[in-house]
């Protein structure tokens, strides 16, 4: 999909409605963009309640011909650095080719009913592109229960870059269409493999 005026009037209609910082986020995201053409977007707002304060957080996904843009913008209370309050946004712009993994999972109410296209109620998108990892280490143990001998370690190493939750409850059903739309579409990217 070619970035058509559409596609640009989509992306804002949908920062708009997040009603978070919209000239702020928008602006952000289209100085990431640049002139590429964008292929697919999903914008997503998450309201958090951190003690007494409730604290804001918009992230916009979006996806050009040849890479994929992270956004992230939060709010943060007047504070001993700054004495108004003050938002944060940041970029981050990924080549398709890096993308290593993208995990969809969908809940489902009822799934012994269950027809195909059926809305999840809710759906959790996972991409890793080797940023940042997570490394869980334990004691490795053999099967003697008698052995004292120091057998090193064992772990995984899991890459969990983004992690991005909708509901249809929470966020509405066009988010839901929405990420799983993105989902398809970034999945899509990543396996041409001439990129």
């Amino acid at each position: 999909m070619a970035k058509t005026s559409t596609t640009t009037q989509g992306l804002r209609a949908a920062i708009e409605r997040s009603g978070y910082y919209p000239a702020l986020v928008a602006e952000a995201v289209e100085a990431a963009v640049g002139g590429e053409p964008m292929r697919s977007y999903l914008v997503h707002q998450e309201t958090t309640f951190d003690q007494n304060e409730v604290r804001r957080h918009v992230t916009v996904l979006v996806l050009t011909d040849n890479r994929f843009i992270v956004s992230h913008t939060d709010e943060q209370a007047a504070d001993s650095t700054s004495p108004t309050p003050y938002a944060t946004t940041s970029t981050e712009s990924v080549k398709i080719g890096r993308i290593s993994s993208i995990v969809v999972s969908r809940v489902v109410a009822n799934p012994e009913s269950y027809k195909p296209g059926t809305l999840p109620r809710e759906v959790v998108l996972t991409i890793g592109w080797g940023a940042v990892s997570r490394i869980d280490l334990e004691p490795a143990a053999c099967g003697d229960p008698n052995c004292e001998a120091d057998h090193g370690y064992t772990g995984n190493s899991t890459a969990d870059d983004l992690s991005l939750r909708v509901s249809e409850a929470g966020d509405g059903p066009e988010t839901v269409r929405q990420a799983l739309a993105f989902a398809q579409a970034l999945s899509e990217a990543t396996a041409d493999t001439t990129r």
